[in-house]
């Protein structure tokens, strides 16, 4: 039986190993950042969508989302990955970067979302409130699933694609 310690100890190295550097989160963060907000910038302006200042806050707002998630996606993918086959690293970085940015701009969406209804909810940290939250954010990040995702096609993909070949070659 192996004792605790020795369990944790393994768990803390293995962690500290898919920890990606400081250069490399916050090079890959920006670029992240400019791939998805340029993606979404793009969509709507072909689809001749509502106003420009609108345009503009979504896709800062796919910017953010893109920028918050690939330092998470990155360790997500290097601690699946680690020691693992250059395959289970193209697979690992494509999932967990599409689930962090889906996951981070869907966050987002769902706080300015709950920010617009927030004046008709009851008051903060009541029961009736918690239920209100709960069922704005779940509705937000629904409909930013259903509608929302559509503007990472296809230069988000692309960049998604590429990101994760990089990662790849990168785990050789």
């Amino acid at each position: 039986m192996t004792p605790f310690p020795v369990i944790r100890n393994c768990a803390l190295d293995r962690i500290r190993k898919a920890l990606p550097s400081p250069g490399a989160a916050l090079c890959g963060a920006l670029l992240w950042a400019a791939a998805m907000g340029a993606s979404g910038l793009l969509n709507l302006l072909l689809d001749d969508w509502e106003t420009p200042a609108k345009i503009r806050f979504v896709s800062l707002l796919y910017a953010a989302g893109g920028a918050l998630a690939f330092p998470v996606g990155l360790f997500l993918a290097r601690l699946v990955s680690l020691g693992r086959h250059w395959q289970v690293a193209l697979a690992a970085a494509f999932v967990c970067l599409l689930v962090a940015t889906i996951g981070f701009t869907g966050g987002l969406f769902a706080l300015h979302y709950r920010s617009y209804y927030a004046q008709w909810h009851e008051p903060a940290l009541t029961i009736a409130w918690s239920i209100q939250f709960v069922h704005t954010v779940a509705t937000a990040f629904y409909q930013f699933v259903v509608l929302g995702i559509r503007l990472y096609f296809p230069l988000g993909f692309i960049a998604l694609a590429l990101a994760s070949i990089w990662f790849a070659r990168q785990q050789r």
